[in-house]
């Protein structure tokens, strides 16, 4: 299951010292939607092990310049609380899945 990101509670889930992916999208970016399928599979797929959550890049702008987040869809893989992988555009589940396991 992913977990809706917000500005409001970005801090909170990296405080928790848990895995944490980070899709950031918009509704209306096609790149987002293709991700949408893999990104769900792969919180399903690590359910339990690493959180995978989803920020809305138009409802949600601090968070989105505190990274930098300049093109989407963008995943942010973080480990510890500390940002340790990005990947910008979209891509293959085994490729995510690999970045993912590293965060393990």
């Amino acid at each position: 299951m992913t977990h809706e990101v917000t500005d409001a509670n970005f801090q909170s889930l990296l405080a928790t010292g848990e895995p944490l992916v980070v899709d950031f999208w918009a509704p209306w970016c096609g790149p987002c939607k293709m991700m949408l399928p893999i990104v769900d599979e792969l919180a399903k797929d690590y359910e339990g092990r690493v959180r995978v959550g989803k920020l809305n890049v138009d409802e949600n702008p601090d968070t989105c310049e505190q990274f930098g987040i300049m093109n989407i869809p963008t995943m942010l893989f973080f480990k510890n609380g500390e940002l340790v992988n990005r990947h910008v555009g979209a891509c293959r589940k085994p490729d995510l899945a690999k970045i993912i396991d590293s965060l393990l």
